[in-house]
């Protein structure tokens, strides 16, 4: 099934974990941030020796979770797996560095033998923006030239770019390269219609993350990004119930990454 042509592929299943640190319901204790890297890096593992799709990791700056660089996290589960996918969930573009970021998911990739994806989103929490400097009111305009960018930095070695919020980029080279050409990058949606928008005009895979309530609600999120897309896309699904204290949570994928070209899809 992993060689099979996207469009041909059927629901693929996995699972994502924002490395929480919260109490345990039954027995109230919390462990410390070492033993739950360590318990992390071994529920990937053992999703990829049952078969599992895709891992995904989710950033947060917060104390009750330990991922706050989910490719470092990603990185030491790659040593340790063999096939399954290993992606952000989400990674937090607007207060990010676009060139690090593709640095750092180019060298996971290399890594893991092309296995790597980013899914880049704005963020459900803004713990991130007072941290590294930015304004939340700028929360969308950010995003939006980030991803610009970072689309920009996967067409090819040599950049030129500029923008409102960070410096110019003027023919500069960027390294390493990744093995997947293109690299995966998808568009991580909490339920926003412009960034459904966004996503099927880029032609890029939407990210649909349901955090409570009802899947059935998210439908016509999913028809409008096929509208814009003008074709069936590449939709993933997180689904977590808003009680859940688990420290994995299950998601389905329809199809692999593919990310054709911006200017390819309208």
């Amino acid at each position: 099934m992993k060689d099979a042509a996207p469009a041909a592929r059927g629901i693929e299943l996995g699972l994502y974990s924002f490395g929480e640190m919260t109490p345990d319901p039954r027995t109230g204790r919390t462990i410390g941030p070492q033993e739950r890297i360590d318990r992390l890096l071994e529920e990937i593992e053992l999703a990829d020796q049952l078969g599992l799709d895709v891992f995904g990791v989710g950033e947060h700056h917060r104390s009750e979770f330990v991922s706050s660089a989910p490719a470092v996290v990603l990185a030491a589960a790659a040593a340790r797996t063999k096939r399954i996918r290993l992606t952000s969930a989400v990674t937090v573009l607007s207060s990010d560095d676009p060139v690090r970021v593709f640095q750092d998911f180019a060298t996971l990739d290399l890594i893991s033998g092309g296995r790597a994806e980013i899914m880049a989103g704005r963020g459900s929490f803004t713990e991130s923006f007072p941290l590294f400097g930015y304004d939340l009111a700028d929360y969308d305009a950010l995003f939006e030239e980030k991803l610009e960018l970072l689309l920009k930095i996967r067409e090819g070695e040599r950049v030129t770019w500029s923008g409102k919020h960070r410096a110019p980029l003027r023919d500069l080279a960027l390294y390493p390269r990744p093995i997947q050409d293109p690299f995966p990058i998808w568009v991580a949606v909490g339920g926003n219609p412009e960034s459904v928008v966004r996503a099927g005009w880029l032609g890029l895979p939407m990210a649909l993350a349901i955090i409570g309530g009802e899947p059935r609600r998210f439908v016509p999120l999913v028809e409008l990004y096929r509208r814009q897309r003008a074709a069936p896309g590449t939709i993933r699904t997180r689904c977590r119930s808003a009680s859940t204290r688990t420290a994995s949570s299950a998601t389905t994928r329809r199809g692999r990454a593919r990310t054709p070209s911006p200017r390819t899809r309208t």
